[in-house]
């Protein structure tokens, strides 16, 4: 993948920049479309084009995603899990989905690669391959996510696409945010005695450097075949929420109290267990060279000194 013309929705924002970022190192003329809503106009890396659009708009793309694109990069999405307007999420996650698909197939450009999500599969059997079924997701969120891997494999089988899709486990890194690293960071900040958390503390995940996600995705691009290709992304191994808050707690070289609020879960729609198979990844070729943990402290460390907390 060198020396492409590639559109990248949600390019401004936490895994977008990063994959722009690696996109860039390889040569290739960069589009970035975003509204800004979770991304930030300062993580656009220098050499990429930003064009700021609402993608629930049906003309959002005219005149952006023209016929001399090669492929499109559609991260763009209301990624809120726990979201007060669950309808509102639902249309326009589908809304911007439907508007990448229709323009690629209006100007011609076939080749796809989609942000998915592991709650797609609800509270499933682990670790879970990509065949399993059936999928039940339990947050709108994750409902979203599913309708738009439906349209995408439509226009793969029907409208000659050719479609990756790729369901993320936790993945973590620098310019994260509202997520369980830089939350627990920024209450440690402002009281460095005490750290709440959400649930028993005994939810486990699989959590991935972003580094490798963007590797992962890359390679699937480079070597998967067929018209549509759904892959896993994550690590074989998980981390507890309180295990979270160790490795946070030891980065920042405090001893905190924690204080759990109790439950099973976080809030309504999570998934208080998940670990992905990854041996369809590993067929194709690709192994993560961070474990969950591992992955956990990088994205702290790398965080901290973004917060100005390290040098």
């Amino acid at each position: 993948m060198e020396n492409e013309r590639i559109l990248v929705t949600g390019g401004a924002g936490f895994i977008g920049s990063h994959l722009t970022d690696r996109l860039l190192e390889a040569d290739n003329d960069v589009t970035i479309v975003d509204d800004l809503s979770n991304g930030r106009a300062e993580w656009v890396p220098e050499g990429a084009t930003l064009v700021e659009r609402d993608l629930t708009d049906d003309d959002a793309l005219e005149g952006v995603l023209t016929s001399d694109f090669d492929r499109v990069f559609h991260l763009a999405a209301s990624k809120t899990v726990n979201t007060d307007s669950p309808r509102e999420q639902f249309e326009a996650n589908t809304q911007m989905t439907y508007t990448v698909l229709e323009t690629m197939d209006e100007v011609g450009v076939t080749d796809l690669a989609y942000t998915s999500t592991s709650t797609v599969y609800g509270e499933a059997p682990r670790p879970t391959p990509e065949d399993y079924a059936p999928l039940e997701p339990i947050s709108v969120y994750g409902a979203s996510k599913l309708a738009d891997e439906g349209l995408c494999s439509t226009y793969a089988y029907s409208h000659d696409l050719t479609v990756r899709t790729f369901r993320f486990a936790n993945i973590v890194g620098a310019r994260l945010r509202g997520a369980v690293v830089p939350d627990f960071i920024e209450k440690l900040q402002a009281d460095p005695e005490t750290l709440t958390i959400l649930g028993d503390g005994r939810q486990e995940k699989s959590y991935m450097h972003v580094d490798d996600c963007i590797d992962a995705m890359v390679h699937v691009c480079e070597h998967a075949d067929g018209p549509l290709a759904t892959y896993n992304l994550g690590t074989r191994t998980t981390t507890s929420v309180t295990r979270i808050a160790d490795i946070v707690s030891e980065e920042l070289d405090l001893e905190p109290e924690y204080e759990y609020t109790g439950g099973d879960r976080g809030w309504t729609g999570d998934v208080p267990k998940m670990r992905l198979s990854i041996e369809k990844l590993d067929a194709l070729g690709w192994e993560p060279a961070h474990e969950s943990d591992q992955a956990v402290r990088e994205a702290t460390r790398e965080l901290c000194a973004e917060f100005g907390l390290r040098d």
